[in-house]
Formats: structure tokens, sequence, C-alpha cells
């Protein structure tokens, strides 16, 4: 939605070289609250050359940056890891507004944020290299981790501060410089993160930031002071970004779509169960990469045991703008799904599962909203079972809160049903024999398994990302996995001969 530039809106702007900038040749956007459909915010549509001078300010900081010794490139991490910790309602309430993800979640968020902060800031120890004495006779051998440049990143709507710092810390701490896209859709959580960086004393020009749309995307993977791109979206959109950025000889990192099982065994703990499927398929309205949106109960009593618990929890969900202080910290609180665009489109999804015969146990549509909500993207929960693996509704990731039940008669099918879909971002099996939980965390193929667990989203310190058509890259994200991203292994083979000799 184009918006006339209002004075009496906050409005986005640019950070480049450690300055505030407005963009000079730009339209605007607006920023709408989901929940209640008002526009509180602008943020400016940002071209190419000003994407093209926010890459150049990089590469003349990465020359002085880059040779800074590590433990000092990580004491400005360690300041904002502080003043995110310090600041953290503020920016959970930024995540709440411009996305009307609920308060907890929003607080995860950030904490998260901060544990990724917290890991890179060891980056003297994560970027060591390895040496062999004795190679050979008298020849060493050595591997070197090298920054190599300036890396940009295209960054996701439905996490907009916990996904950037999957990426970002570790990028600064290992001595590259880093320009950053916010999604238009939620620009203002990072706008107030820059604040933060800017307080943080990083040189001008080490970090950077440019609103805007696909437009400034593309002059990222087109620029050739660029050495590498990340982005989170949908397979779609990450496999041209794979494409482009092969095409022009540069790195990437592509995380795409998913559509997580969670596979109930007739031994797993029903009542704990269901409550974790209940936050994971639900929480921040089904928006998020690690949501499961497919129950698959092995075995008919489990199978119709699942339908009828889940569709009962499921009336515990309260809906509304996770601002009002009624929801305030309301663990099954759901707010609205970020656009009327998406809405629509979600909606659209719903027909067609009702119209490829799948049965609507419960029908979220229409859902009657407070007066202050009645201009929101309101979706309550939606639950379908009778869904078999060939079903739009199965083979779509829909991104909303709409949750597949399907059955299996063992638990080869449904590893089968995870194994055959496009997909293969997290799967979770919850059961307590170890036989079962072995065998679905080694033939299961997505790249994050839960036993147990319904969000098994690993900690900072471990790698995050999936497999199949839910990656279009080598490297996976943050901690010790990303350090491999950002860095040239130099491998260094050295001689000298005794003085004497010669």
């Amino acid at each position: 939605m184009k918006a006339e530039i209002e004075t009496n809106l906050k409005t986005a702007r640019n950070y480049v070289s450690g300055k505030w900038i407005d963009p000079e040749h730009h339209s605007m956007l607006a920023v709408e609250n989901p929940s209640t459909g008002e526009v509180f915010a602008q943020v400016p549509l940002s071209i190419e050359t000003e994407a093209n001078r926010a890459v150049d300010v990089a590469h003349e900081a990465f020359k002085s940056w880059s040779v800074v010794a590590a433990s000092r490139r990580v004491q400005p991490l360690f300041k904002l890891a502080h003043l995110i910790n310090e600041n953290e309602n503020r920016i959970a309430r930024a995540i709440a507004e411009e996305l009307g993800k609920s308060l907890p979640d929003s607080m995860a968020e950030v904490k998260r944020m901060h544990e990724n902060c917290q890991a890179a800031c060891g980056m003297p120890i994560l970027q060591q290299g390895d040496k062999l004495i004795g190679a050979g006779g008298g020849i060493d051998g050595e591997v070197l981790h090298l920054p190599l440049g300036v890396f940009c990143m295209i960054a996701p709507f439905n996490f907009p501060g916990m996904v950037p710092f999957w990426f970002l810390p570790y990028a600064l701490a290992s001595g590259n410089t880093f320009v950053i896209k916010p999604s238009e859709q939620v620009p203002m959580t990072m706008q107030m993160v820059a604040e933060l960086i800017d307080e943080s004393g990083f040189p001008p020009g080490v970090f950077n930031l440019v609103n805007g749309d696909r437009v400034v995307g593309e002059a990222f993977m087109a620029h050739p002071k660029v050495v590498g791109v990340s982005i989170v979206g949908s397979s779609t959109t990450a496999r041209h970004v794979a494409s482009t950025c092969a095409t022009n000889g540069k790195r990437f990192q592509a995380l795409g779509g998913a559509k997580n099982h969670l596979v109930a065994m007739p031994d797993a703990n029903i009542d704990a169960m269901i409550a974790n499927m209940l936050t994971s398929c639900f929480g921040c309205a089904g928006q998020r990469c690690m949501a499961s949106s497919v129950l698959v109960g092995v075995g008919e009593e489990t199978y119709n045991l699942v339908t009828e618990k889940f569709v009962q929890a499921a009336t515990e969900v309260r809906m509304g703008d996770p601002l009002d202080p009624q929801f305030a910290n309301d663990p099954l609180v759901m707010g609205p799904v970020v656009s009327a665009k998406a809405k629509q489109r979600i909606l659209d999804l719903i027909e067609q599962g009702v119209n490829e015969g799948a049965n609507l146990l419960v029908d979220g549509r229409n859902l009657e909203s407070p007066d202050r909500c009645s201009n929101g993207h309101f979706i309550a929960p939606t639950i379908f079972n009778e869904v078999t693996p060939n079903m739009t509704i199965h083979k779509t990731e829909i991104f909303g809160p709409v949750v597949c039940i399907m059955k299996a008669d063992s638990i080869e099918e449904a590893i089968e049903i995870v194994n055959d879909h496009e997909y293969g971002n997290g799967a979770s099996i919850y059961t307590q024999n170890g036989y079962h939980a072995r065998k679905f965390k080694l033939e299961a193929q997505a790249g994050m398994i839960g036993i147990n667990v319904g969000i098994p989203a690993p900690v900072a310190h471990l790698p995050f990302g999936g497999m199949k058509g839910s990656i279009f890259s080598d490297v996976k994200v943050q901690g010790k996995e990303v350090v491999n991203f950002y860095t040239e292994k130099k491998i260094i083979t050295e001689r000298y001969w005794d003085p004497s000799e010669i």
C-alpha cells in the first residue's frame, strides 16, 4: 500500500556510514498494525543507486575493519548484547505492533537475538584456524579463516528482529562489513535495533541499513563488490536468489519454505503432546518457518485421539490485539496474519482444501473481531482432517494458522509422508520409545529434528537450516557453522631451511 508522505507518522530512515539519512529519490510505503489496520509508520522504497552507495561505503570500511584484532572487533557486540537486553521490552512491543505477534512470542524472539549476539562474541575462538606440525618432512600446514568483504541480507517479515541476528553479528565479528534490507512490511523493529547498533561503537560503514523492496535486493545481487547474500523467504524467492548469486559469482545462503510434520506415536504422553502441538502450530499465527502444520497420527486409535484432543485444545486459543493489556502475558493469544493480502491467500487455500475433499473440522474464517480489531487481518485456528498427501493444503506452505491431520498405519508410513514432501525444514516425533525415536531422527529427511519437541529450532551455538526444497545453500546459519560462510579458508604450506646449511 503506497502512502503519501505524512508528517504525523513515524518514518523509517536509512543508516549508511554511521549516519541516519533520508533517501533522495523514493516513494513511500505505508506500514500498518495488522491487528487494527491502522497505518502508524511509513518506509521509503530506496532505489538502486542508494543501495549501491551503501555497498560502496561498506567496501571502504572493510579495508580497515578486516585488520582489527578479533578480540577488539567483538567489543561493540558485547555492548550491543547489553543494549538488546536492556531494551527487550521496547523491541518486543515494536514486533507486536508491526507484526501482530503475541508479546510472549515477541519476547522470545528478542531473547534469541541476544543469544546470537552473545554467541558471536566468541569469534576469537570460532574463527581460529588449524595447524598441523609435521605435515611433511620439515613442512607445516596451516588453515586460516579470513574475512572476505561486503555481505548483504534480505530479511523476511515474520521475525524482524531474530532472523537478521542469524547473520549480522557473525558477519561483523569475523571482520566483514554488512548491509541489510529489512522487510518493507515490518521495517520499524530493525530501525530500533539499528539505533542500538549505532550506540554500540562500530566504525562508520561497518553496518549499514537500506530500506526498500525487491529493487534493493536485486541491487545487492548485482553489485560487483558484494561477496555474498543471505535471504530467508519462500522457496521460489530463495531459488531465484541462489541462481542469481551463482551466476554473479557470489556466495549465498537462501533459506526457503517449510511444511513441518509432527508424528504422534501410540505411546506418546498425550496431554503434554497436545499442549506442545498447540503452541507449535498456532504460535505467531503459524507465520514461522518452524511452525508445524501437519499432525500425523500413527494408527487409527492415535489418529482419532489426536483429532479429538487437538480440536478441543484449539478452542482455548484466544484471538486479539497482542498490545491489548488483557492479553499481555497470555501464552495462548494469537494475533493476526501480517496483511490483507496474506489473509486472502490463506482463505483461498482453505477453500481449496474444502473443494479437494478434506474435512474442515474447525473453520477459522469469518471471525468476529472486537471493534478495535474490526479492520485487522485475523484468521482463527483452522483444522482439517481426512487429508491425503496429494492435496494442495498438504503440499503448500500456507504460512497461517491452518493445520492438516493425517493418518499413518506405521512409523514407516509416517516417515514416508515426511520424506515424500518437497520441503524438509523440520519434523518431530512424540514417543517414549527409544527405537522409534532413533529410527525417526536418522531416517526422516528434515534438517532439524525434534523428539518430543514441537519446535526443534536449535539454540544459537548450533546450526539452523533444513534440507531438500527448504534450503538452497551448503552452509547453514548461526553459530560456528555460519563462520564458514563469512570467511575464506586459506591453506598455508611452509618450510624453513636451517640457515647453517645454506
